[in-house]
């Protein structure tokens, strides 16, 4: 044998002796990165999730977002577990309404820990503070190298990262109709200290930025109208947009405020970063603007609730990551029109908010304004989008999804992802239990895991996990011997079997 060969073998077997092995390797705990993981270790797989902060959750608690979009009706599986808990800690749902932009509202560090007592109970291992530096292929999973120095071999990886980083490093061919990024938001979340909370003149602060970020007497248009076309609210209206349960307010506000522009997708680590930075400043400038010019002198970032230098979330909210060339591609069209298309058949995951994006600050906004609320009925998202094509053992658990650029506005959405990461993880330890690759794994099988735990396939509404008949109203409906009626109802979009009249 070749010297160099049997050196390379040689080397191999020694790394491979100080390797710990997993079932499935979760590269991220975002919301679908953290359900993803439970799902899996629930199902008899040994699991890790490496998460280089020190949180679980991603956009749902370390970015701020802690204000759920849509899925009120429709919370079954992990995602009503979590809601679930989140009603036993505040007394209810309806204490869960305490800001007008959600019907779920809650501090995203009681978020945080909610899930992780959620993987803890379910046996997960779990390495904050770290992250994959590389992986390599080989025949039966993955060899993955972490930012601690330590070596994973791993039967599935999971990419359950913010932006499906790890899907590019692995080498996952990528869908290419992007037009442009979305706007992101680097959310703060602040309280009222009942005394001044003054903090200095961020770097870079420009005031006319946020003129038109309520109705106030520096708003350029008198006629209640910003120039982007959106309603002017009061400053009291602004505040309570985000109230959450405990008092604190979050502050996500896309009319002149913190959203921020970059084509991010693309950039290296360091242009990321920097671009990171700036848009900190932005929200940093909106605080001071309520502060100094709308005299919200006592209002400032929250103290309490993220364990960071400054008081503000881990990372941003990105609202679009990469996405993923999966063996599905969920569409506009085939949520407007979902018996025109097979993908109903392989459900595993349920939306009912409108396509939202946010392009805003976007240079090209007015030729993008189209998309800015998109209405359709609720839809069902396929397992195949989980999957990507020529890549084997390998799945996607987060916003990096095979979904159309425009589908994007409705999958990236807190309970469609934290569903399809549940998902991801049944097919996972579906796969390493029965000795296959997830792509051989039939949606069918996939689909009564998920009916087991009370997972909803269709958003159908006639009825709940736990009444009677549901698993057969759902079993019934991806084998298309009953079909639902969509309907696009504001906010809250539906689907019947036997569709009610509309009451207002």
């Amino acid at each position: 044998m070749n010297k160099r060969i049997l050196t390379g073998l040689l080397a191999l077997a020694t790394a491979l002796s100080c390797t710990e092995t997993y079932d499935v390797l979760v590269a991220g705990g975002g919301a679908g990165g953290t359900t993803a993981a439970i799902e899996a270790s629930r199902n008899g797989a040994k699991t890790l999730i490496v998460e280089p902060t020190t949180w679980l959750g991603g956009m749902l608690t370390s970015a701020g977002v802690s204000a759920i979009d849509g899925n009120y009706r429709l919370r079954g599986g992990l995602f009503g577990e979590f809601t679930d808990s989140l009603a036993a800690r505040y007394g209810g749902y309806e204490a869960l309404k305490s800001g007008w932009v959600s019907n779920i509202l809650f501090n995203p560090a009681i978020g945080n820990e909610v899930l992780q007592n959620m993987v803890r109970k379910a046996s997960v291992d779990t390495r904050f503070n770290t992250s994959v530096s590389s992986l390599k292929k080989t025949g039966d999973g993955w060899l993955v190298s972490l930012s601690d120095g330590s070596r994973v071999k791993a039967r599935i990886v999971i990419d359950g990262t913010e932006l499906g980083d790890i899907a590019q490093m692995a080498g996952c061919e990528e869908l290419k109709d992007r037009v442009s990024a979305q706007d992101f938001t680097y959310v703060a979340i602040v309280k009222d200290y009942g005394r001044p909370a003054q903090m200095k003149e961020p770097e870079g602060y420009d005031r006319a930025l946020y003129f038109n970020c309520c109705d106030n007497p520096l708003a350029t248009n008198t006629d209640g109208i910003n120039p982007f076309g959106q309603q002017l609210w009061s400053p009291d209206m602004m505040l309570s947009y985000g109230r959450l349960p405990d008092g604190y307010m979050m502050l996500n506000w896309p009319v002149c405020a913190n959203d921020y522009f970059a084509e991010y997708l693309d950039m290296s680590a360091s242009q990321r970063d920097s671009v990171i930075i700036k848009a900190k400043q932005r929200t940093l400038g909106y605080i001071y603007f309520l502060q100094t010019e709308l005299g919200f002198k006592n209002i400032g970032i929250a103290d309490d609730v993220f364990p960071t230098a400054d008081g503000l979330p881990f990372f941003p909210y990105w609202r679009e990551a990469r996405r993923i060339a999966g063996r599905d591609t969920m569409t506009v069209d085939a949520a407007k029109r979902p018996y025109d298309y097979d993908l109903y058949t392989r459900a595993i995951a349920v939306g009912d908010y409108p396509v939202d994006h946010h392009h805003v600050q976007n240079p090209r906004r007015e030729e993008l304004s189209h998309l800015w609320w998109g209405r359709i009925p609720s839809f069902s998202v396929p397992m195949g989008v989980l999957i990507p094509v020529k890549m084997e053992d390998f799945l996607v658990a987060d916003k990096a999804i095979s979904t159309s650029w425009e589908m994007n506005g409705g999958t990236r959405l807190q309970p469609v992802v934290m569903e399809l990461g549940q998902a991801a993880g049944a097919l996972a330890a579906t796969a390493v239990k029965t000795d296959r690759h997830p792509h051989e794994v039939p949606a069918s099988e996939v689909q009564s895991v998920l009916l087991d735990h009370g997972c909803y396939l269709l958003p159908f509404l006639d009825l709940k996990p736990s009444d009677p008949g549901f698993r057969e109203l759902q079993e019934k409906g991806v084998r298309g011997e009953v079909r639902g009626t969509g309907r696009s109802v504001g906010w809250a979009n539906e689907t019947w079997v036997n569709t009610p009249p509309l009451s207002f």
